[in-house]
């Protein structure tokens, strides 16, 4: 009898210096060919467990029980046939696609390097070949081949780590939540095109993801941890109609909610106060810069990528206006001008009534405690040397806001609302001792801490399970009520938008193509890419 391709028996890891088993009796088994989808809130063994797959566990790491691939154990391989095993058998695709880019390399290099480290017997140019037809397989033009990660967008990154783990065509692609940055309309082409690789190729797919709706639609049997242990196994019909742990059923109320919840319309009124932001007429083009050879005997002018180009938009003090739109359309680019991170081309920002750009640096220093951000990526802006007290506490000292006493006091009240506790055990440890969900949470800590009046939201809750995303959103309707904060929150997750914004703007290379109340873009989408985001929406079945 042919064995399973993975098999996990009451398998169990621990992480250096941790005496509690991280994934505790653990017991699955996956055929090739199938899709397992593996949920669960941050925290609860879900990446550790894919990692484990690989044996890509921190060295001093304890395991029990078995892992076996195709019959074999895993943790019996030499390294050479690990080697061999990671990316020819098992591939993963990281939550975070940073953690697999060189910031010193191309992204062409990034492939040919993957397929020769391999593949020996392959010519560079047949590698590129291979290399540029599986990136534009997930929407990555030959055009950028020679771009460096960082000029790429989070969700066009991770669409490069996922053509790098396709590369080799593995037996097994373990996915930690691929498509958390990436709109619906990605998310849906990255998925069908890992599903038809399943099909086609008999590959096996893990999905771990905190999105129900997403695993729903594209597995076929869905796998729910908590706190390590997995408290329910069964075909996707079952869990997600006949679900008999309390943590599913709790997940499912919670998913439920966000996607049904109903949006009060808010009348529009001629004597609108003054605006907290204006944006006028805002543009930022990137220049791909040719190489010597190409400035030489091209005479065709450099490519031009209009990331921002010519939005107005105003906002409103207390309002929460919501910015949606796939991935690489400019919507964070955006933000960042908005807070001139990075120069815009031209145009004009004015927040409490004086224009940023042109702004001196002493003077923006001086406006951004009225303005913060919460990044996509929490790497961006958690300093790994500092604890989690320390680097939430930044702000307040930056800013003369308060003593080191004090600030102190005013951390471990908001490490309590944004329920990280007990405080004391957070304050002191570092962001690598936490889990994307837990270092997004502090993200948002450290961004709310200085009170500001403006607070820019990229992706917030895209690495929060259903559960804890509502009662993010939840925490910062209240501290926006609190603290008179207004927000732009820029998401692909359109029952995000629905659930916390008073009005949405749609984004489509560069402009904003569609802006309107949320229920009315939501009942009368006008645009046909609106349309066609809303459609490609997963939604749970009631």
């Amino acid at each position: 009898m042919t064995p399973p391709l993975l098999q996990l028996d009451s398998f169990c890891v621990a992480y250096p210096r941790q005496e509690n088993w991280a994934v505790e009796q653990v017991s699955l088994s996956l055929q090739p060919g199938e899709m397992l989808g593996l949920v669960g809130e941050s925290g609860c063994g879900k990446s550790t467990l894919g990692r484990a797959a690989l044996r890509l566990l921190p060295s001093n790491s304890r395991t029990q029980g078995h892992s076996l691939f195709e019959g074999q154990d895993v943790f019996r391989f030499s390294p050479q046939e690990v080697r061999h095993f990671r990316g020819e058998a098992v591939s993963l695709v990281f939550q975070d696609p940073m953690t697999r880019l060189n910031p010193l390399m191309t992204i062409g290099d990034h492939c040919v390097e993957t397929l020769l480290a391999h593949r020996s017997d392959l010519s560079k140019q047949t590698a590129k070949d291979i290399a540029i037809a599986t990136l534009e397989s997930v929407s990555i033009p030959a055009s950028r081949w020679e771009q460096y990660p960082h000029e790429f967008s989070g969700g066009m990154r991770q669409r490069v780590a996922i053509a790098l783990a396709l590369l080799l065509k593995p037996k097994l692609i373990v996915a930690d939540e691929p498509t958390t940055s990436l709109d619906v309309t990605i998310s849906a082409q990255i998925l069908d095109l890992l599903t038809q690789l399943c099909r086609e190729q008999n590959m096996a797919l893990i999905l771990i993801s905190h999105d129900l709706a997403l695993v729903g639609e594209y597995c076929d049997r869905i796998a729910v941890m908590y706190q390590g242990k997995l408290v329910e196994l069964g075909t996707t019909k079952q869990v997600l109609y006949q679900p008999q742990a309390k943590y599913t059923q709790s997940l499912l109320q919670a998913a439920h909610q966000l996607q049904n919840y109903e949006v009060d319309e808010i009348e529009e009124t001629q004597n609108a106060i003054e605006p907290l932001l204006r944006v006028q007429d805002l543009v930022k083009h990137y220049t791909i810069e040719q190489n010597l050879l190409s400035k030489l005997f091209n005479r065709t002018p450099p490519e031009i990528i209009k990331a921002v180009d010519g939005i107005s938009v105003e906002l409103q003090p207390g309002e929460v206006l919501g910015l949606v739109g796939e991935s690489g359309c400019g919507k964070s680019t955006f933000s960042r001008t908005l807070m001139q991170i990075i120069p815009p081309t031209s145009g004009s920002v004015e927040f409490l009534g004086q224009n940023l750009v042109g702004m001196s640096r002493p003077e923006l220093q001086t406006q951004r405690r009225n303005f913060q951000m919460i990044f996509q990526d929490p790497h961006a802006c958690l300093n790994p040397m500092m604890t989690i007290g320390r680097g939430i506490a930044d702000p307040l000292i930056i800013h003369g806001l308060a003593s080191a006493s004090e600030a102190k006091k005013q951390v471990h009240a908001m490490l309590k609302r944004v329920e990280l506790t007990p405080t004391e055990d957070y304050y002191h440890r570092y962001p690598s001792d936490l889990s994307g969900g837990q270092q997004q949470r502090v993200a948002i800590a450290r961004a709310l801490i200085t009170k500001p009046k403006l607070v820019i939201c990229d992706e917030p809750v895209s690495m929060l399970d259903a559960s804890v995303q509502a009662q993010v959103l939840e925490l910062m309707l209240e501290l926006k009520d609190e603290l008179e904060l207004t927000y732009l929150f820029i998401t692909h997750d359109l029952w995000v938008a629905r659930y916390l914004c008073d009005r949405i703007a749609v984004m489509n290379s560069g402009k904003i193509v569609e802006l309107e109340p949320t229920e009315k873009l939501f009942k009368y989408p006008q645009h046909p890419y609106t349309q066609a985001l809303l459609s490609a929406a997963p939604l749970l079945a009631k």
